[in-house]
């Protein structure tokens, strides 16, 4: 693409988020806790865990990266990533797994705004700043690709094995190669802010209304999205019972084939979707506002309807509505990456990612117990289709504007 070619660093960036993709629990997370017993409120209250965790270490450890060095806080950040992984392996229970929980949240906080931060640093050494959603989305896509590889295996592995246990003791082996290639990275990408008071940074997120709305705008639908995505696997498990085909299997076999099959499709086309961010923000004549308002919209509306379509036992439509959420996301994201990176200071970019993340997981945090309750109470369906129009709703606050 004209301005900026594939450089070797555009390759380690991709390689990690390729690699940060191989979560091989990921597909089948909810299904592993509905097979230990849990019930979906006990689910959303570990969801809220990690996602809290996240909340109140989000900022802390965005002002870590940014006096300390990225890079080392994206290789701590897998170290803590293996440790959850090997308590989800080797224990059971509640209590065991809200302390994984902790420390995938641990993790995360450490991880997020962190790299991106990083791609930014890269793109102003090169001179590329302005082609952020062009080079951005270029490494999503192999994010996006390493998530299809990463379901293909995830399936095959429950194929075989016909339990969901081991699924997190092979994804520490992806994170332990991803943390030699972040320690490798080069130096000055590190950017260390030495002798400034971060949160001061803070309050002027605070007193510019403009930086509140966009953070705002991005953090409530990711959270939406991170609350709600995981509910397509009880959806593909229903589906998969009730066709009549490979009945000679066992459910977890025929659940497994289905979400391989249908996980695997999202993630080749949110791949394509990621790359092609430009173009769809081309379409709106370069007013990244009214796209980012659009998706905002079409996102939650895509929630609402596979919420309602499952209710009504719709399930093939409610499938295919998750499907145009993945992909709202993964043209949404670099898209809203270039606008926050057009209005924040350079120097205060991967805090303002971390306030950004701390609201998201928030959100997500009273979302995820919300929606377990109402799955319990009301069915899955309407309890989706409630968070989806809650959601759309806030966009009346958070609406940006050119």
């Amino acid at each position: 693409m004209e301005g900026w070619t594939k450089d070797r660093m555009f390759w380690r960036f991709s390689a990690y988020g390729f690699l940060k993709n191989l979560r091989l629990f990921e597909p089948f997370l909810l299904l592993f806790f509905r097979e230990q017993g849990m019930s979906f409120f006990q689910i959303g209250v570990l969801y809220a865990v990690r996602e809290i965790t996240t909340n109140l270490l989000d900022v802390p450890t965005g002002i870590l990266a940014d006096t300390v060095g990225r890079r080392i806080t994206m290789v701590l950040s897998m170290v803590v990533y293996i440790v959850s992984f090997a308590v989800f392996t080797f224990m059971t229970g509640f209590w065991p797994f809200a302390v994984a929980m902790f420390l995938y949240g641990l993790g995360d906080a450490l991880r997020s705004g962190t790299h991106k931060a990083l791609i930014m640093a890269h793109l102003r050494r090169r001179g590329w700043s302005h082609l952020k959603v062009e080079y951005y989305g270029g490494t999503r896509a192999w994010s996006q690709r390493g998530s299809a590889i990463n379901v293909l295996l995830a399936a095959a592995l429950v194929f075989f094995t016909e339990t969901y246990r081991w699924i997190f003791a092979v994804s520490a082996i992806p994170y332990l190669i991803n943390l030699v290639n972040l320690a490798t990275y080069p130096r000055e990408l590190d950017e260390v802010v030495r002798g400034r008071r971060r949160g001061l940074s803070l309050l002027s997120f605070i007193r510019e209304g403009r930086y509140l709305r966009v953070l705002f705008n991005s953090s409530l639908f990711m959270g939406m999205f991170r609350g709600t995505k995981d509910y397509l696997q009880p959806v593909l498990k229903s589906l998969a019972l009730s066709l009549p085909i490979l009945l000679y299997m066992s459910g977890d076999r025929r659940t497994a084939i289905l979400i391989g099959a249908v996980y695997a499709l999202i993630y080749l086309t949110t791949s394509f979707a990621s790359e092609n961010a430009h173009r769809i923000k081309g379409m709106f004549k370069g007013r990244e506002a009214v796209a980012i308002n659009f998706t905002y919209a079409l996102g939650s509306g895509f929630v609402i309807l596979a919420g309602l379509f499952h209710h009504v036992s719709l399930v093939w439509l409610s499938v295919v509505m998750f499907v145009g959420l993945y992909v709202v996301q993964n043209v949404r994201r670099p898209i809203t990456l270039s606008y926050i990176a057009g209005t924040v200071p350079d120097d205060e970019l991967a805090t303002a990612l971390s306030v950004e993340s701390s609201v998201r997981t928030l959100y997500a945090a009273l979302l995820a117990p919300l929606l377990g309750l109402l799955a319990d109470a009301l069915g899955v369906g309407l309890g989706l289709a409630t968070v989806g129009a809650l959601t759309l709703s806030l966009l009346l606050f958070v609406r940006l504007r050119d």
